[in-house]
Protein backbone atom coordinates (compact mmCIF):
# COMPACT_ATOMS: atom_id res chain seq x y z
CA UNK A 1 0.00 0.00 0.00
CA UNK A 2 1.06 3.62 -0.90
CA UNK A 3 0.72 6.57 1.56
CA UNK A 4 -2.47 7.51 0.15
CA UNK A 5 -3.66 3.87 0.22
CA UNK A 6 -3.24 4.21 3.90
CA UNK A 7 -4.37 7.20 4.82
CA UNK A 8 -7.59 6.66 3.05
CA UNK A 9 -8.14 3.30 4.76
CA UNK A 10 -7.23 5.07 8.09
CA UNK A 11 -10.20 7.16 7.66
CA UNK A 12 -12.55 4.10 6.14
CA UNK A 13 -11.63 2.31 9.87
CA UNK A 14 -12.49 5.54 11.87
CA UNK A 15 -15.52 6.10 10.13
CA UNK A 16 -16.77 2.95 10.30
CA UNK A 17 -15.86 2.56 14.25
CA UNK A 18 -17.91 6.35 14.51
CA UNK A 19 -20.43 5.31 12.42
CA UNK A 20 -21.09 2.17 14.75
CA UNK A 21 -20.86 3.67 17.60
CA UNK A 22 -23.13 6.69 16.68
CA UNK A 23 -24.82 6.17 13.80
CA UNK A 24 -24.37 7.46 10.11
CA UNK A 25 -26.30 10.87 11.35
CA UNK A 26 -24.41 11.89 14.41
CA UNK A 27 -21.14 11.33 12.31
CA UNK A 28 -19.41 14.33 11.18
CA UNK A 29 -16.24 14.42 8.66
CA UNK A 30 -14.30 16.95 11.66
CA UNK A 31 -15.05 14.38 14.19
CA UNK A 32 -13.79 11.19 11.94
CA UNK A 33 -10.88 13.74 11.00
CA UNK A 34 -10.12 14.00 14.46
CA UNK A 35 -10.13 10.24 15.15
CA UNK A 36 -7.46 10.22 12.27
CA UNK A 37 -5.12 12.88 13.99
CA UNK A 38 -5.45 14.96 11.08
CA UNK A 39 -6.99 18.12 10.06
CA UNK A 40 -11.19 18.34 8.55
CA UNK A 41 -9.23 19.83 5.34
CA UNK A 42 -7.00 17.47 5.34
CA UNK A 43 -9.86 14.76 4.86
CA UNK A 44 -11.05 16.20 1.93
CA UNK A 45 -8.11 15.97 0.10
CA UNK A 46 -9.21 11.87 0.32
CA UNK A 47 -13.32 12.02 -0.22
CA UNK A 48 -15.14 14.86 -0.73
CA UNK A 49 -18.45 13.81 1.79
CA UNK A 50 -19.53 11.96 4.02
CA UNK A 51 -21.24 10.16 1.75
CA UNK A 52 -18.51 9.35 -0.56
CA UNK A 53 -16.97 8.01 2.67
CA UNK A 54 -20.65 5.49 3.41
CA UNK A 55 -20.28 4.44 -0.54
CA UNK A 56 -16.61 3.48 0.12
CA UNK A 57 -17.50 1.62 2.86
CA UNK A 58 -20.28 0.14 0.98
CA UNK A 59 -17.98 -0.77 -2.06
CA UNK A 60 -16.10 -2.39 0.20
CA UNK A 61 -18.38 -4.84 2.03
CA UNK A 62 -20.51 -5.45 -1.71
CA UNK A 63 -17.09 -6.60 -3.21
CA UNK A 64 -16.73 -9.24 -0.61
CA UNK A 65 -20.49 -10.02 -1.79
CA UNK A 66 -19.28 -10.21 -5.56
CA UNK A 67 -16.20 -12.39 -4.82
CA UNK A 68 -18.59 -14.71 -3.00
CA UNK A 69 -21.14 -14.27 -5.81
CA UNK A 70 -18.59 -15.33 -8.47
CA UNK A 71 -17.27 -18.08 -6.65
CA UNK A 72 -21.44 -19.57 -6.46
CA UNK A 73 -21.67 -19.28 -9.82
CA UNK A 74 -18.33 -21.25 -10.88
CA UNK A 75 -19.25 -24.13 -8.53
CA UNK A 76 -20.03 -27.50 -10.16
CA UNK A 77 -23.75 -27.65 -9.05
CA UNK A 78 -26.81 -28.09 -10.60
CA UNK A 79 -27.89 -24.54 -11.61
CA UNK A 80 -30.82 -24.63 -9.60
CA UNK A 81 -28.99 -25.27 -6.66
CA UNK A 82 -26.48 -22.18 -7.23
CA UNK A 83 -29.54 -19.86 -7.71
CA UNK A 84 -31.09 -20.77 -4.41
CA UNK A 85 -27.49 -20.36 -2.51
CA UNK A 86 -26.68 -17.07 -4.32
CA UNK A 87 -29.90 -15.21 -3.01
CA UNK A 88 -29.17 -17.27 0.32
CA UNK A 89 -26.11 -15.92 0.89
CA UNK A 90 -26.64 -12.05 -0.25
CA UNK A 91 -29.27 -12.33 2.05
CA UNK A 92 -27.93 -13.96 5.13
CA UNK A 93 -24.73 -12.10 4.88
CA UNK A 94 -26.70 -9.07 5.10
CA UNK A 95 -28.89 -9.97 7.33
CA UNK A 96 -26.09 -10.84 9.93
CA UNK A 97 -24.11 -7.36 9.00
CA UNK A 98 -27.33 -5.53 10.40
CA UNK A 99 -27.93 -7.98 13.40
CA UNK A 100 -24.36 -7.53 14.66
CA UNK A 101 -23.81 -3.74 13.55
CA UNK A 102 -27.15 -2.37 13.48
CA UNK A 103 -26.07 1.24 12.88
CA UNK A 104 -25.16 -0.04 9.79
CA UNK A 105 -28.54 0.19 8.08
CA UNK A 106 -27.77 4.00 8.25
CA UNK A 107 -25.61 3.44 5.47
CA UNK A 108 -27.75 1.92 3.32
CA UNK A 109 -31.07 3.62 4.07
CA UNK A 110 -28.68 7.11 2.71
CA UNK A 111 -27.05 4.99 -0.07
CA UNK A 112 -30.27 4.15 -1.49
CA UNK A 113 -32.00 7.88 -0.89
CA UNK A 114 -28.67 9.79 -2.19
CA UNK A 115 -26.93 7.50 -4.38
CA UNK A 116 -29.37 5.64 -6.45
CA UNK A 117 -26.92 4.94 -9.41
CA UNK A 118 -24.65 3.58 -7.09
CA UNK A 119 -27.17 0.77 -6.33
CA UNK A 120 -28.49 0.30 -9.39
CA UNK A 121 -24.35 -0.10 -10.34
CA UNK A 122 -24.60 -3.27 -7.91
CA UNK A 123 -27.53 -4.96 -9.63
CA UNK A 124 -25.70 -4.61 -12.40
CA UNK A 125 -23.17 -6.66 -11.41
CA UNK A 126 -25.12 -9.65 -9.26
CA UNK A 127 -27.14 -10.03 -12.76
CA UNK A 128 -23.52 -10.77 -14.35
CA UNK A 129 -23.74 -13.47 -11.88
CA UNK A 130 -26.92 -14.81 -12.22
CA UNK A 131 -26.98 -14.45 -16.44
CA UNK A 132 -23.72 -17.05 -16.01
CA UNK A 133 -26.01 -19.69 -13.93
CA UNK A 134 -28.93 -19.41 -15.99
CA UNK A 135 -26.84 -19.58 -19.21
CA UNK A 136 -25.33 -22.80 -17.30
CA UNK A 137 -29.32 -23.95 -16.53
CA UNK A 138 -30.59 -23.54 -20.22
CA UNK A 139 -27.03 -25.59 -21.68
CA UNK A 140 -27.87 -28.41 -19.45
CA UNK A 141 -30.92 -28.66 -20.15
CA UNK A 142 -32.35 -27.69 -16.61
CA UNK A 143 -33.90 -24.57 -17.33
CA UNK A 144 -36.50 -23.61 -20.32
CA UNK A 145 -34.61 -21.65 -22.95
CA UNK A 146 -34.71 -17.95 -22.72
CA UNK A 147 -34.47 -15.52 -24.85
CA UNK A 148 -33.30 -12.01 -23.22
CA UNK A 149 -30.71 -13.55 -19.90
CA UNK A 150 -30.46 -10.03 -18.56
CA UNK A 151 -34.03 -9.19 -18.30
CA UNK A 152 -34.85 -12.23 -16.49
CA UNK A 153 -32.15 -11.68 -14.19
CA UNK A 154 -33.37 -8.50 -13.25
CA UNK A 155 -37.07 -9.66 -12.96
CA UNK A 156 -35.64 -12.36 -10.75
CA UNK A 157 -33.96 -9.61 -8.40
CA UNK A 158 -37.24 -7.75 -8.77
CA UNK A 159 -38.98 -10.56 -7.23
CA UNK A 160 -36.15 -11.14 -4.59
CA UNK A 161 -35.87 -7.77 -3.26
CA UNK A 162 -37.49 -8.18 0.00
CA UNK A 163 -34.93 -10.40 0.88
CA UNK A 164 -32.04 -8.28 -0.80
CA UNK A 165 -32.60 -5.29 0.98
CA UNK A 166 -32.31 -4.90 4.99
CA UNK A 167 -34.73 -2.39 4.52
CA UNK A 168 -36.96 -4.88 3.62
CA UNK A 169 -36.71 -7.41 6.12
CA UNK A 170 -39.95 -6.07 8.20
CA UNK A 171 -38.15 -7.22 11.72
CA UNK A 172 -38.74 -10.81 10.45
CA UNK A 173 -36.43 -13.57 12.12
CA UNK A 174 -33.59 -14.89 9.53
CA UNK A 175 -35.62 -18.56 9.36
CA UNK A 176 -38.99 -16.74 8.73
CA UNK A 177 -37.14 -15.06 6.16
CA UNK A 178 -35.13 -18.42 4.44
CA UNK A 179 -38.59 -19.98 4.68
CA UNK A 180 -40.35 -17.46 2.85
CA UNK A 181 -37.21 -17.47 0.34
CA UNK A 182 -37.56 -20.59 -0.08
CA UNK A 183 -40.49 -20.51 -1.19
CA UNK A 184 -40.34 -17.32 -4.23
CA UNK A 185 -37.51 -19.67 -5.24
CA UNK A 186 -39.62 -22.86 -5.32
CA UNK A 187 -41.96 -20.61 -7.69
CA UNK A 188 -39.20 -19.09 -9.57
CA UNK A 189 -37.36 -22.13 -10.39
CA UNK A 190 -40.40 -23.81 -11.52
CA UNK A 191 -41.41 -21.42 -13.99
CA UNK A 192 -37.48 -21.66 -15.28
CA UNK A 193 -37.94 -24.78 -15.52
CA UNK A 194 -37.78 -26.70 -18.91
CA UNK A 195 -40.95 -28.76 -18.61
CA UNK A 196 -42.70 -25.06 -17.39
CA UNK A 197 -44.66 -23.90 -20.13
CA UNK A 198 -44.94 -19.86 -19.92
CA UNK A 199 -48.51 -18.31 -21.44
Amino acid sequence: MNDTTDTRQQILDAAIERILHYGYAKTTMSEIAKDCGMSAGNIYRFFASKLDIAEALARKFNGEMYQAYASIAREKKPAPERLREFFDYGMVSTYQAIEAKAKILEVAEVLADERPLYMNEQMAQERVYLVQILEDGIRDGVFRPLERLDETAEFMQAALMKFRFPQLFSHLTLPKLKRELTGVLDLILAGLSKDASVL
